[in-house]
C-alpha cells in the first residue's frame, strides 16, 4: 500500500526496511522520546514486525523526495469500534524541525480520522514537550487520570480534530497544495484482505475517483 500527496509518499512498511527502522529506532535522537529505551536486536526485531504485519496494524516508511526520513504508524487498529493508536517519528535530521512531520501526521489525519472516522489516541512522554505542542495543535486532549503518568494517553475524535486543526490544515493545503491523496493498492494487500477491508469502511463521499489496473486499485480523495 502507498498513499502519497505531493512530495511525500507512505510506503507500507515491508521486511527489507525492519534493519533500517531498527537501527533508526536505536539511535539516542530517536529513542530519548521512548518509553522503551533498551537497545533493541535484530531478533527482537524480526518478532516485533511478524506481530504488525496484519490489518491490525499499519506501519509506514515516510519519503520526501525519494528519501526514507521517518516511520508514522496506526496501530492496535479496532475496526468495529473505531479506534487506533498512532505515533510518528523522524530520524533525518534535515527534516526535524521543518514543517514535514507535521505535514506527514496531516496526510495520515485526513485519511485516518476524516476518510476512515477513526478516533486517535497517541503515547507521548510527559518531558517530550515538542510532541505534545504539535498535537494539541492538532486536537489531541489528555486523557482523564494521565496528569502524572510519565507516559501519558492523549485522545482525538474527528471533531476535535475539524475545531482544533482548522487553520493548520489550511495552511497545509497552501504547502502541499489541493491535488488529490493517493491510495494505491498493492498485491500483497488483496492477498491479507487489506484492500476489501478498506474499501468496505471507506467515507466514499471523500472520493474524489477510483481506477482499477491489472486487478488492483487506485484511490483518489478530496483534500477535506
Amino acid at each position: 500500500m502507498l498513499i502519497s500527496k505531493g512530495n511525500i509518499v507512505f510506503r507500507r512498511l515491508t521486511h527489507s526496511d525492519i534493519e533500517l527502522v531498527r537501527k533508526q529506532r536505536n539511535s539516542n535522537d530517536v529513542s530519548q522520546f521512548m518509553e522503551y529505551k533498551e537497545i533493541i536486536t535484530p531478533e527482537m526485531q524480526e518478532k516485533w514486525f511478524k506481530s504488525i504485519d496484519n490489518i491490525y496494524n499499519l506501519y509506514f516508511i515516510i519519503e520526501y523526495k525519494g528519501e526514507k526520513i521517518g516511520l508514522i504508524n496506526g496501530r492496535d487498529i479496532d475496526w468495529d469500534n473505531n479506534a487506533m493508536e498512532t505515533g510518528i517519528f523522524i530520524w533525518d535530521k534535515n527534516y526535524l524541525n521543518t514543517h514535514i512531520p507535521m505535514v506527514a501526521v496531516l496526510i495520515f489525519g485526513e485519511l485516518g480520522v476524516m476518510t476512515f472516522g477513526l478516533t486517535a489516541y497517541a503515547r507521548i512522554l510527559k518531558t517530550n514537550h515538542r510532541a505534545k505542542r504539535y498535537n494539541k495543535l492538532l486536537g489531541f486532549k489528555l486523557c482523564e487520570g494521565q496528569e502524572e503518568k510519565e507516559n501519558q494517553l492523549y485522545k482525538m475524535t474527528k471533531e476535535t480534530y475539524i475545531s482544533k486543526s482548522k487553520f493548520i490544515r489550511g495552511a497545509f493545503l497552501k504547502l502541499v497544495g489541493t491535488e488529490d491523496t493517493i491510495l494505491e493498492f498493492e498485491e500483497h494487500d488483496n492477498e491479507n484482505g487489506f484492500a476489501d477491508l478498506f474499501f468496505n469502511k471507506l467515507n466514499n463521499g471523500s472520493i474524489a475517483k477510483i481506477t482499477t489496473k491489472n486487478g488492483l486499485k487506485t484511490l483518489y480523495f478530496k483534500s477535506q
